[in-house]
């Protein structure tokens, strides 16, 4: 029996899609027919309306499995919440072209003539070299990575007296008589943490460029790189719980191989436009959101998920913004089945987004920000309550679930008016989550609750660095030695604000 979870064959799985395709529609005719019959049978023929919704509702649960078997995950939409193209000039040339590499290191390469070619065609002579001629031409090369055994000579020197011997100080290691440099080990965690490659894969990478090592050597030494980065991961949380607004997410994220097999723990992010902090817990439930979020003064901008408004709740000084995004998002889905609805719905949200285009970011476009949703958000909002309010569609239909998702967070959904700071949504956070999803799907969780621990501090300062702007590499680097020398280690943003000082 073929089984489409395991099928690899791309045209196997074409024509699987093909099948699956027809029977659905199969299936929903006759769905439909046994439909109409049932409410004729129930004396209700001549409700056209009800008989209309009805429909509507299968017709669009088929459209949702036809999506998630062949549509595009993009939510971008062409007209109305589209920007146009650029225009585009005539003349330009067409194609890519080479493209401008200014970080690329230059190595100027010398090309002479073999002593056979310097003679003269015309008269016999000798030819001589044009001093500053050149014809040149560049091409990008790559330069091997090399693993070397750098062996460090730490020199002795004495007194004369022989009462006194002094040894050279040697380089600064992760542990007491490691084998492996800071450098080594920030490789492997960038190699992991940014890149998404898992400990086996860089294995056999570094098998091929010569270096001989296992995957248990190789998360020893992320696992020594995370002690001393461990003060700025707790410093992190402290700077973000400093902002009146933050961000707040979670996803799954798999612990392997325990007694009971994988079981799904929660990645959950805080963050704000500088910072992100992740934490991994066993659950999704408001405990696991206490923990984290329990401390906080401020605003929340999150999604519908109910455990973040039973956390304001119980914590008065926390409140709950809600994120457009996610409600636009369940139109979205239904857009197949209930076109003119979800066009006009869709439309007044392009109309909150378009007026947040208006203003500069951060605090530089506060008052602008206040000034323009009161006078152009306020009665777009207030036109979408009405429409939610007056659109007829069936409880348990798809419309009828995006329109009560989006009337349950109502009063989180208009904190935006009352707070230029609150964002439309909570779209920052997510994209912070785009590189530990894709390390998940590449490495799938981990191992160990030191695993986990070790995978939210290095996720953690990479992807903040990421926000700031920084190379992260550099930023482990700068952070790690300072922490070996004991001194206070910077978080991303203070090397930023160093750098911009000076």
């Amino acid at each position: 029996m073929l089984r489409l979870e395991d099928e690899k064959d791309p045209e196997i799985l074409r024509k699987a899609a093909i099948i699956l395709e027809g029977e659905n529609k199969r299936l929903l005719a006759m769905v439909l027919d046994l439909q109409r019959k049932l409410l004729e049978a129930q004396g209700k023929g001549d409700d056209q309306a009800q008989l209309r919704l009805r429909l509507a509702e299968l017709e669009q649960q088929l459209a949702m499995r036809n999506k998630m078997l062949f549509g595009q995950s993009s939510e971008r939409r062409p007209g109305q919440d589209s920007e146009p193209p650029p225009a585009t000039d005539p003349k330009q040339k067409k194609g890519h072209g080479p493209r401008s590499q200014p970080r690329l290191r230059t190595v100027e390469v010398p090309h002479d003539l073999d002593e056979a070619d310097k003679t003269c065609a015309a008269c016999g002579g000798q030819l001589e070299e044009w001093e500053g001629q050149t014809e040149d031409s560049e091409e990008i090369d790559v330069i091997t990575r090399e693993f070397v055994i750098r062996k460090h000579k730490r020199k002795k020197y004495k007194c004369r007296c022989g009462a006194c011997v002094e040894t050279a100080p040697g380089p600064v290691k992760l542990t007491a008589g490691g084998r492996y440099s800071v450098d080594f080990a920030i490789e492997v965690a960038i190699g992991k943490y940014l890149d998404h490659l898992p400990l086996e894969r860089q294995v056999r990478i570094m098998g091929r460029e010569g270096l001989e090592v296992d995957s248990q050597t190789l998360w020893n030494q992320l696992d020594e790189l995370a002690v001393p980065l461990r003060s700025a991961y707790a410093r992190l949380l402290g700077f973000i719980m400093g902002h009146d607004v933050v961000g707040a997410d979670e996803t799954t994220w798999k612990m392997l191989g325990g007694k009971d097999g994988s079981k799904t723990w929660r990645m959950w992010a805080v963050g704000c436009e500088t910072a992100v902090y992740y934490k991994i817990q066993d659950s999704r439930s408001l405990d696991s959101a206490i923990k984290l979020l329990g401390d906080y003064q401020g605003t929340i901008v999150c999604d519908g998920y109910q455990v973040y408004t039973a956390l304001a709740a119980r914590y008065r000084c926390i409140d709950v913004a809600n994120c457009w995004a996610h409600c636009r998002r369940k139109y979205l889905e239904i857009e197949g089945s209930f076109p003119e609805q979800a066009a006009v719905i869709l439309g007044m949200i392009a109309e909150l987004y378009a007026v947040e285009k208006l203003c500069p970011t951060g605090p530089p476009g506060d008052e602008l920000r206040r000034k323009l949703r009161d006078e152009r958000s306020r009665p777009v909002v207030q036109r979408i309550h009405q429409w939610a309010m007056t659109t007829r569609a069936l409880p348990e239909g798809g419309l009828g679930k995006a329109i009560a998702y989006m009337l349950g967070i109502w009063n989180g959904l208009t904190k935006f008016l009352e707070d230029p700071h609150v964002a439309l949504d909570n779209n920052l956070l997510e994209r912070c989550m785009r590189g530990p999803v894709v390390g998940r799907k590449n490495h799938y969780g981990s191992r160990s609750l030191r695993g986990t621990q070790v995978a939210a501090i290095l996720y953690s300062l990479i992807e903040t660095a990421k926000l700031v702007g920084i190379d992260p590499k550099a930023y482990l680097r700068t952070a790690t030695l300072a922490g070996l020398r004991g001194e206070v280690v910077p978080l991303p943003h203070e090397l930023v604000a160093a750098t911009t000082s000076e």
